[in-house]
């Protein structure tokens, strides 16, 4: 009997956001779904391949709701229709447009003032004392140290970060924990009626994230928080939460090249948008930059006559022999930051006598107790399977994910190394391994920026993927609901953006086999029709090869990110 449908080289899919793939069509993917799900082959293991070339097949099966049913479950009834509701309103305000419309800047940003207005915002967030964070890379990391630090010190937090993995109220953090479902759905419904009622044709409701901005300040003038640290959404200048007008400090974390679309081609041009945040009068710090973006910031700096100080790494030392709460050597850079800003914050609200004596000795108690327990989802985090390895009690985890939501060339740069070392540490204690790449990331992004920088530094860090999974996002961009619908029949289901994907795997790995006289014949990549799919046969193979230990690298997207933990946890 043959085998299933194989895309070689020279008819592999093109997708508009990526560089070099040949420009030749794919199979018509309904039809090829037809014919794969008679020819479904999810039984043998992934030691085993009987191709003669490089087999990459796309899995396919009709799903239940019970296999796809995603998302928190929310206890009563009552209740959880009401968070229901809540979740379809939120949904339509995610506007269809692409992200990179003009309506994202100009005249549209002014609307936020009206709505601080309707809202009676104005006057809550002059007086709040607030942190604004922008970057591309550990903006997020950033927020979460220095929440950490300055809870630590006694004072009451709120964090305002993007996106969220599982739950909509991720975004929302009072004193480190995400926000009661009781308090998130008052707030709501208070912002949600006052906007309803003065909004017309003239003035429409908020865009989804800037509703989201305006939800978070009421939350944090409601609950009456000392410090409020807002992680920006998208650039800067025209982010829904640049309508701070006097923050307390501002830092920039670390720049690289991301949302191109919106912000420019150039990392002056995107500096540029990230100094957007920057205000007369209110220090900024910022995390070590490439030249051009520091000409960027500084030029920005210079213009509004305020000091941009550049922070150096944290040193280990500091922390007096503790490690930190997020993993990664990286995460020293972002830590270093969240000092500057942490401490600059205690100095102007007079709390001198808690800030670190100088730049160089070890940090006082209360800023490594911060450090040292900060926590957040998605971002160098390792997960063991525990339906796999509770079967495997006797040794080792057999099925481990390694998560971390890197999407721009040097994340997953730094991503790559992270998994490196994370895989050779548990590799000591197993004496084999088999490192699986699973992979989506948003079509704005061009995988050839990406996929390229994911390998080469696992390369350099001596890990080669055994098998890369492309599979699409469970949840969708538009869809928010805590109990997702099933995904649509395998016909409505378009994989053109994972077999481009693939496409560009399947080039990179011919491109370095290039005389390297390798005669491997295995498969070296898979499609799969959906996410709950690739997770039933990882587990599959993983219990049927108990003397491999599988490592799971889950990376490109954080929206996939969620959409695994959500399946982990189920």
């Amino acid at each position: 009997m043959r085998g299933p449908p194989r895309w070689h080289h020279h008819h592999l899919p093109t997708h508009p956001h990526i560089g070099r793939a040949p420009p030749m069509p794919h199979p018509p993917l309904a039809a090829a779904a037809v014919i794969l799900r008679r020819r479904l082959l999810l039984s043998s293991p992934l030691a085993s391949s009987s191709s003669s070339s490089r087999a990459r097949r796309i899995f396919s099966r009709a799903m239940d709701s019970s296999t796809t049913a995603a998302a928190v479950q929310h206890a009563g009834g009552a209740a959880a229709g009401e968070y229901e509701e809540v979740l379809g309103r939120l949904s339509s305000l995610i506007t269809q447009k692409v992200r990179a419309d003009t309506g994202n800047r100009g005249n549209q940003w002014d609307l936020m003032g009206r709505y601080l207005q309707i809202l009676e915002l104005e006057e809550p967030i002059a007086r709040m004392k607030v942190i604004h964070v922008a970057g591309t890379k550990g903006k997020g990391s950033t927020c979460t140290f220095t929440e950490s630090i300055l809870r630590s010190c006694g004072f009451r937090t709120g964090l305002f970060t993007s996106p969220h993995l599982m739950d909509v109220r991720e975004r929302f953090r009072l004193d480190g924990v995400d926000i009661s479902e009781e308090k998130f759905l008052k707030y709501f419904w208070c912002c949600w009626n006052k906007l309803k009622e003065k909004t017309d044709d003239d003035i429409p409701m908020p865009a989804y994230f800037r509703f989201m901005a305006l939800l978070a300040f009421k939350i944090f003038s409601a609950e009456q928080v000392d410090v409020a640290l807002l992680e920006v959404g998208l650039g800067g200048k025209f982010d829904a939460t640049n309508v701070v007008k006097s923050p307390v400090v501002c830092g920039i974390s670390s720049l690289g090249y991301d949302h191109m679309e919106i912000l420019g081609n150039t990392l002056g041009e995107i500096a540029g948008e990230k100094a957007g945040i920057f205000k007369k009068g209110v220090p900024a710090y910022t995390a070590p930059q490439p030249e051009e973006a520091m000409v960027a910031l500084k030029r920005r700096a210079s213009e509004l006559g305020i000091s941009l100080q550049v922070v150096d790494p944290l040193k280990p030392h500091q922390l007096k022999d503790q490690h930190l709460g997020l993993q990664g050597e990286h995460q020293y850079e972002n830590a270093g930051l969240a000092v500057a800003l942490a401490s600059t914050w205690l100095e102007k609200q007079g709390h001198v006598d808690r800030m670190p004596l100088n730049h160089t000795d070890p940090l006082p108690d209360q800023f490594i107790r911060g450090l040292s327990s900060a926590s957040l989802q998605g971002r160098a985090q390792i997960v063991p399977d525990s339906q796999v390895n509770s079967e495997e009690k006797d040794r080792d985890s057999s099925l481990v994910f390694y998560l971390d939501g890197a999407h721009s060339p040097e994340s997953m740069e730094i991503c790559a190394r992270w998994f490196s070392h994370a895989t050779k540490e548990q590799s000591q204690t197993c004496s084999k391994s088999r490192k699986i790449l699973l992979f989506n990331c948003m079509s704005v992004r061009d995988p050839m920026r990406l996929l390229p920088h994911l390998v080469d530094t696992a390369t350099q860090n001596g890990v080669h993927f055994d098998l890369a999974l492309f599979v699409p996002n469970q949840s969708q961009h538009n869809k928010l609901g805590s109990k997702a619908s099933a995904p649509a029949g395998p016909e409505q289901i378009d994989l053109s953006w994972q077999l481009s994907l693939q496409a560009v795997w399947e080039k990179l790995l011919h491109d370095d086999n290039k005389g390297s006289n390798s005669t491997d014949s295995g498969e070296t990549s898979l499609v799969f029709e959906s996410l709950p799919l690739a997770i039933e046969w990882l587990r599959k193979n993983a219990v049927e090869d108990p003397s491999t230990s599988y490592q799971v690298l889950v990376t490109g997207s954080l929206h996939l990110i969620g959409d695994v933990l959500r399946l982990l946890k189920k």
